[in-house]
């Protein structure tokens, strides 16, 4: 059992509440046997545009072929200004070829693959990329199944925060562990519904 983690902080170096949450939800999975690669989406040259390959040096191709070889999709993304990062949009948009192909009569290369939706902020909004995300996955064939959502809003999670590594992590232990495991839980029942 596989899961992708794309993790869209837009922080190349430094602490990144929404990698350190990924980090957190990567322990619940292989907790249950799942193994999981957070591919932390900033550090690569993804260019825009809505197709597989883009040219010009692009590594979209490479990282949408782990994503096809998942039977878990998790898309990380903080939270900005209620939306999700740009890093999030830029994959949705280069995900947006398997819809083209759905639009054509072909079969989604991620049909039934179970999808997540992990969130960190400082204030509210995570309902609408939640909702947007969610239309997303139904759109191209992933399967978001009830409580796949992990969502922290957290004022230790503001920009600026002086908050830690081992602070954010004892926060996401002490008050989210059962979030996260029904999360992990719901995946893995929908995952072996689908097979």
């Amino acid at each position: 059992m596989k899961a992708i983690i794309l993790l869209a902080t837009l922080k190349k170096q430094g602490l990144s509440n929404t990698e350190v949450l990924s980090q957190f939800l990567a322990e619940q999975l292989k907790k249950k046997g799942v193994e999981s690669e957070i591919m932390k989406l900033v550090n690569y040259n993804i260019l825009p545009g809505t197709y597989d390959d883009m040219g010009g040096g692009d590594e979209w191709p490479a990282i949408l072929s782990k994503i096809v070889a998942s039977d878990m999709i998790i898309f990380a993304t903080p939270i900005w200004w209620s939306n999700m990062s740009s890093e999030m949009q830029r994959a949705i948009e280069r995900l947006d070829n398997i819809h083209d192909e759905i639009l054509e009569g072909k079969p989604s290369r991620l049909e039934n693959k179970v999808g997540g939706i992990v969130i960190t902020g400082d204030s509210d909004g995570a309902q609408h990329i939640i909702a947007d995300v969610a239309n997303f996955f139904n759109a191209i064939g992933i399967v978001l199944p009830p409580y796949a959502t992990l969502s922290v809003m957290y004022e230790g999670q503001a920009k600026g925060a002086k908050t830690t590594r081992e602070e954010l992590w004892k926060k996401y232990d002490e008050e989210y562990t059962s979030t996260a495991e029904k999360m992990v839980s719901q995946m893995l029942k929908y995952v072996q519904v689908s097979k």
